[in-house]
């Protein structure tokens, strides 16, 4: 068995793909975990044909501030049907379900207006909800403000599952706001986190000097999903920068150092597969 935990790539867009195929409207992606289940649970099952060992499930962004532009919709009925379709998608299997929490769109005093009580709040209400269906850990991804991270670590924490923690940064390692490598880990670390690590914005070869400061600094498990194409909105395709066989190639330097790997924005099963077998090929080397 791998050392090295294969993960999945991109949700959204794999989704909307599906979607456009059937004559369903481009939305917010968590929807469908409402309306259209069917096309949700087809993409686990190919995720978990194509390797992944975890699949995170559809609930990136079904908080409570962006679900309250479409009424009918609740963040515990969206959030738990999430974890309910990947859990019964992979049943029968040895492939861990991955409670998916991304950050607010809302900034933290004093870059915004949210209070950090409000921010936990927020947080655990997704949290409570998703933990509702049993999932066998948490994914917090895709988050620039480490002061929000820390947030929503806390909150995931006392749900006594493992945590992941990742976050965005650009090409200058620092995310958006300022954080460097060591303040993450600094302010991360000592909450008692299972893995910590970096997904999207990059590509694999910007990536990789983030990745390999984070293993000169922590010992804690790395997290490594760089992006295979440009981030996009529902109103927008992602096209990838890459094909599988090229972003699988790229990704090799960052084998030594990780422990958890897949792919972010831009990417599709197809990805995954490929990943899987240059890790299988690097292994036995």
């Amino acid at each position: 068995m791998s050392r090295i935990v294969l993960l999945d790539g991109a949700a959204g867009t794999c989704l909307w793909e599906k979607a456009e195929k059937r004559g369903f409207p481009k939305e917010p992606v968590w929807k469908y975990n409402i309306d259209h289940p069917e096309i949700v649970s087809e993409l686990v099952r190919e995720y978990l044909e194509a390797g992944s060992g975890i699949i995170q499930t559809n609930t990136f962004s079904a908080n409570r501030q962006e679900i309250a532009h479409f009424p009918g919709y609740s963040t515990e009925e969206t959030v738990r049907a999430g974890v309910r379709i990947t859990r019964e998608a992979l049943k029968g299997t040895d492939c861990k379900c991955s409670l998916d929490i991304g950050p607010l769109s809302m900034f933290l005093e004093p870059y915004g207006d949210l209070e950090e009580d409000e921010c936990r709040e927020i947080f655990d209400e997704m949290i409570r909800a998703g933990m509702e269906e049993g999932p066998d850990l948490i994914s917090l991804e895709t988050f620039m403000d480490v002061e929000m991270m820390r947030i929503a670590a806390e909150t995931a924490k006392q749900y006594h599952v493992p945590v992941i923690c990742s976050m965005t940064f650009d090409r200058s390692g620092k995310t958006m706001f300022g954080n460097t490598v060591e303040d993450v880990i600094e302010t991360l670390e000592p909450l008692g986190i299972d893995a910590i690590g970096l997904n999207c914005s990059l590509g694999p070869v910007l990536a990789l000097p983030v990745i390999r400061e984070f293993a000169e600094k922590t010992k804690l498990p790395l997290f490594f999903k760089p992006n295979a194409g440009v981030p996009s909105g529902p109103q927008e395709q992602t096209a990838s920068a890459y094909t599988a066989e090229t972003f699988s190639e790229e990704l090799v330097p960052a084998f030594p150092y990780v422990s958890y790997i897949g792919s972010c924005c831009g990417s599709d099963p197809g990805f995954i597969r490929e990943i899987r077998r240059k890790l299988e090929e690097w292994e036995h080397d």
